[in-house]
Parts: C-alpha cells; sequence; structure tokens
C-alpha cells in the first residue's frame, strides 16, 4: 500500500506495544516514520532498521523524556529538521500508576498527567503550526477506555485520558476549516507491556496464576473476553490517516469489545 507516500509520521511511545504497531502499519502504508521510546538502544536500532527495510520507507528515531514539555516540543522540531515536515503525529506515549487517591504518590500524579496528557499539548502545539503552513494534517491521540469512563485506584490515568478527549475536540474545533483533523482512540484491554505489569501486580496480590489474572482482568471490564490487538488499533489509525478519513474530527473512537456500551 502506498496511500501515505510522502507523509512523515511522528508516533511517541513506539519502541513496544501500541505505538510500535502504528509505526510499522504507516510504514507499510509508504510514511517516512519517526519513532520515540524507551529501551535498549540496540533493540530499538534493529527494530527501526527491521521496519525501514520490511516497508522500504525511512524509518528515524528520536530519544526524548516526554515528560519534559521542552523535550516533547524539541522531539517536533527534529523531526521537521530530519524529515523537512510532519504530516501525522501519534500522541501514544503513556505510563500507569494503580493507587487509592488518599495514598497516591505526588511524584506518580505528577508523570501520569506529564507523560499521558501534557506531552500530547506539547507535541500538537509545534506539530500544527507545521501542519497550518501547509494546509493538511492529522493528529491521532490515544486515550483510551478510561478516557470516557472510570475505574477505581485509577485516578491520575483517568483524569489524563479524559483530558485527551477534551484536547482532542479543541484541536479538531480550532482547524476545522483546514485539512487538519484530529481524533482520540480509546482502546479496552490491549496486551502490552504497561497491562502486563498490572497482570502481573494482580496475579501476586491474589497469589493466582498468570493466566487466571488475564482472565479476571479482561473479563470484569470487556464483555468480548478477549484483549483489543495493537494491529486492529493500528488499521484504525491508518484509516483515520487516509483521504477517507477527512471529513472525521473531534472524534473519540471505542475499540474495547463493548466495554464502554454496558
Amino acid at each position: 500500500m502506498t496511500q501515505l507516500n510522502h507523509r512523515v509520521a511522528l508516533v511517541t511511545g513506539s519502541t513496544s506495544g501500541i505505538g510500535l504497531a502504528m509505526a510499522r502499519r504507516l510504514a507499510q502504508a509508504g510514511a517516512e516514520i519517526v519513532m520515540n521510546g524507551f529501551g535498549d538502544p540496540a533493540a530499538i536500532d534493529r527494530l527501526r532498521e527491521e521496519i525501514a527495510e520490511s516497508a522500504k520507507t525511512p524509518v528515524h528515531f528520536i530519544p526524548a523524556d516526554l515528560a519534559k514539555g521542552a523535550e516533547a516540543q524539541a522531539l517536533v522540531k527534529q523531526t521537521i529538521a530530519i524529515c523537512g515536515r510532519i504530516d501525522i503525529l501519534v500522541n501514544n506515549a503513556g505510563i500507569q500508576h494503580v493507587a487509592a487517591i488518599p495514598d497516591f504518590p505526588d511524584d506518580r500524579w505528577d508523570a501520569v498527567i506529564a507523560i499521558n496528557l501534557s506531552s500530547a499539548f506539547h507535541t500538537s502545539k509545534i506539530a500544527l503550526a507545521d501542519m497550518q503552513q501547509r494546509g493538511w494534517g492529522r493528529i491521532i491521540n490515544i486515550a483510551s477506555a478510561h478516557g470516557l469512563v472510570a475505574s477505581v485506584n485509577k485516578s491520575a490515568y483517568v483524569a489524563a485520558k479524559h483530558g485527551i478527549v477534551g484536547l482532542t475536540k479543541v484541536t479538531a474545533l480550532e482547524n476545522a476549516k483546514a485539512q487538519i483533523t484530529c481524533n482520540a482512540i480509546c482502546p479496552g484491554w490491549v496486551d502490552t507491556p504497561l497491562v502486563r505489569k498490572q497482570i502481573e501486580a494482580r496475579a501476586t496480590a491474589q497469589h493466582c496464576s498468570i493466566d487466571e489474572a488475564t482472565r479476571q482482568l479482561v473479563g470484569e471490564k470487556q464483555p468480548s473476553e478477549r484483549f483489543v490487538t495493537p494491529e486492529h488499533l493500528a488499521e484504525l489509525a491508518l484509516f483515520l490517516c487516509s483521504d477517507a478519513g477527512g471529513s472525521i474530527t473531534g472524534s473519540a473512537y471505542s475499540m474495547d469489545g463493548g466495554w464502554t456500551a454496558q
């Protein structure tokens, strides 16, 4: 597929999980990719080379600590400096911490809000200036089912993801007359390293197997009782980046196995 030929896509948090699937799929569609995220430098370089070779498109990696607004903005500026432009921005980077509000550490609250919400503002701010000059752009914010509904012990994550949905709507309205769209994707449970940590913590706390902890975690929220896959989410992102998605803006798309339909 070559529908994104000559487009440049920056995907934050793309060294694993949902972001990695997004980077792969957009590359397969012809986009030049800028990856970002944490991990072993050698392993990241192998991933970058593998995607570039498979998709026959340039793939770059730019490190940045998205908890710091200046680094988030610099990430987009470096993307433009290297690639000449930015057409697609996928704000995917995220972290999680689970605790009741009275026990929630202040530094964990600040970190979750900074990475899951504020970083999307900082990257979008710089990207939009470039997109507006050229009259085309796509911003996709990876929210969550928790951007639409709440769960106990996840105050910072729920607040951040609700904020992402609100930021998506404002971004869409401010750019509605341009060919610049902004949408949110709201996954349910996805089998990612972030969710695996929650499963392991549950298994330890309840003295049960990983399989049983997985069944409990997914089944109590998601009627399908199946994980959403990163690849399914990436296909939705690709559609939103296409010309066919040009009139879709300000929307929050649930892909959650029925979670928020209840």
